[in-house]
């Protein structure tokens, strides 16, 4: 039996709520321990229950999306949180990767994606969905400019390490990355621990950010 994880799914719609729930009590290894139908209830229910996993809708009807994942991640730090929503904006994902999302995906994703999302944030990965990063690096080519210079730190990695970091702002696995680049997973894991350790980033999300941020990464 694999692993189970446990999640939390936080929307106001309760066709939603039931429709999720019911598909993924399909996955063998997902729980869904509690739904929530407002912020609140979403930061109480991870306090109580300190799920692999919180599944939150990005637009909730009693607080902002960047408070109750602060609040998530407070009161349950073990908590990966993945924001799901229906805008393909960009204008919301810095905010709330900064406040401690991993993850950022469009709700008309398949069901398969979802469940590989899920999957990949119980283990510490993150998933934006494509069209939210091409919509992201048009955002953040147009404020480039305005930007106060920073730290180059991704001068420190290799080239290889590079090569990964292009693939990561692609949106690419880690089984992909490694059929592109043709090494290994176990490498290919290996270099984005590298990755982030150099640029002082906590996920992949991040570092999908800082690529477009710095221009290391043009749309």
């Amino acid at each position: 039996m694999p692993e189970m994880i446990t999640l939390i799914l936080a929307d106001d719609h309760e066709m939603v709520r039931r429709g999720l729930t019911a598909f993924l009590a399909t996955a063998p290894d997902i729980e869904v321990m509690a739904v929530a139908a407002s912020g609140a209830e979403a930061v109480d229910a991870a306090q109580r229950h300190a799920p692999d996993v919180v599944l939150l809708d990005l637009f909730m009807p009693d607080q902002p999306a960047v408070d109750t994942v602060r609040q998530i991640k407070k009161a349950s730090p073990r908590s990966q949180i993945i924001v799901v929503t229906s805008h393909e904006g960009d204008e919301h994902v810095v905010p709330v990767t900064q406040a401690g999302a991993i993850s950022y995906i469009l709700k008309d994703t398949t069901p398969e994606y979802l469940v590989l999302a899920v999957r990949k944030a119980a283990a510490g990965e993150g998933t934006l969905s494509p069209r939210i990063a091409k919509a992201l690096m048009t955002v953040v080519a147009q404020t480039r400019s305005q930007a106060v210079k920073t730290d180059q730190y991704h001068e420190e990695l290799s080239e290889r390490e590079m090569e990964v970091l292009h693939c990561i702002a692609e949106g690419l696995s880690n089984m992909k990355i490694a059929e592109r680049l043709k090494i290994s997973e176990k490498t290919v894991k290996s270099h984005v621990g590298n990755i982030l350790s150099k640029l002082y980033l906590n996920d992949r999300t991040q570092v999908a950010v800082y690529a477009w941020r710095e221009g290391i990464v043009k749309g």
